[in-house]
């Protein structure tokens, strides 16, 4: 009898280290058990990552959060970034940003940097719809390291970015109550601790179907002490996303997993979520139904009332956990 336990727990601990060989599939992922996954970079690109692999110390004692570059776009400069530098007013000054006026803060996630997809996607969004100051945050000194350095870095990253949101109102008069903070993946974990740094006063954050892979129960994940308003919209949950609360207001789009409509792996599902995002600010027509508990979130069995999923009012409030269905394909 020990002996087949014995054998039985060799099989576990060799399915659970398993290389998968299929680009995307992961359909082999238990999570908290398994090594490997395979994640997208900021092309949609898969690539697979060993969740066991060793922290680069040098890196990220070298490039944590004070490599952060902040990027303003406005409609004046709807593509043509104007760097704003931490601590140096002049370059708030001879920019277009205008105090009066929303503040929308962008953060990619892993593998990506201030190009990823998400940012000129969500970017163009908010600008066709409100004459708003969008800021890009690039932290791709620590986002294209390995996964787990850059899980690590996370906090610093978040931490800098909500002391530059601290110095930016202060100095220019900006309003907190006029500030969203938006991320992807690892980045919606960087709003997570910058909303904590600057003690909770952004008005509104939104996680993009936050990080999965080593996520779970870490004190420094997303969660509703980010800020006033604190959303999460879940496509991936339990692969490549957190499948479990993390805000105020949760939507599960289609059951929160994979796949999504139109996907055939996780990768695509897990890069749904900001196109959602963007088509909701553009059109803001995802209606989604209060679930009595994640069960019926997951089964799209929800029948209370409603609250759009996602868009770009930056007044939004709500609670609870929302599911709703969607399309295949933009604008969903």
């Amino acid at each position: 009898m020990k002996l087949l336990v014995v054998f039985a727990g060799l099989i576990a601990l060799s399915a659970s280290s398993a290389i998968p060989m299929i680009p995307g599939d992961n359909s082999h992922y238990v999570e908290g058990e398994s090594r490997y996954i395979w994640m997208p970079d900021s092309s949609g690109v898969p690539h697979l990552v060993d969740l066991q692999e060793p922290i680069d110390k040098d890196l990220l004692n070298s490039r944590n959060g004070a490599n952060n570059q902040y990027w303003l776009f406005t409609r004046n400069n709807q593509n043509n970034a104007q760097i704003i530098v931490n601590g140096n007013a002049n370059t708030i000054w001879n920019s277009n940003y205008v105090a009066s006026r929303p503040l929308f803060v962008l953060v990619h996630g892993w593998n990506g940097d201030g190009n990823a997809q998400m940012n000129p996607l969500i970017r163009s969004a908010i600008l066709a719809v409100q004459n708003a100051n969008v800021i890009v945050v690039d932290w791709r000194a620590l986002a294209n390291s390995n996964y787990v350095t850059a899980v690590n870095g996370v906090p610093s990253v978040g931490q800098f970015l909500g002391n530059f949101l601290i110095w930016l109102i202060n100095t220019t008069g900006t309003n907190w109550n006029n500030v969203h903070l938006i991320g992807f993946s690892l980045g919606a974990h960087v709003v997570g601790n910058a909303g904590r740094q600057a003690s909770s006063r952004p008005a509104r954050i939104t996680g993009l179907d936050p990080a999965g892979p080593l996520w779970g129960g870490n004190g420094n994940a997303l969660n509703r002490n980010a800020g006033q308003y604190v959303e999460a919209i879940h496509t991936d949950g339990g692969l490549l996303g957190i499948f479990t609360p993390s805000g105020d207001c949760d939507f599960y789009p289609n059951g929160g997993r994979n796949p999504q409509p139109g996907c055939g792996n996780s990768n695509c599902s897990h890069g749904r979520a900001p196109e959602l995002m963007a088509s909701s600010i553009r059109t803001n027509h995802f209606v989604g139904r209060l679930c009595s508990n994640i069960n019926q979130a997951q089964n799209v069995q929800c029948s209370g009332g409603t609250l759009n999923m996602g868009n770009a009012i930056v007044s939004k409030r709500g609670s609870g956990l929302y599911g709703l269905t969607t399309g295949g394909s933009w604008p969903y």
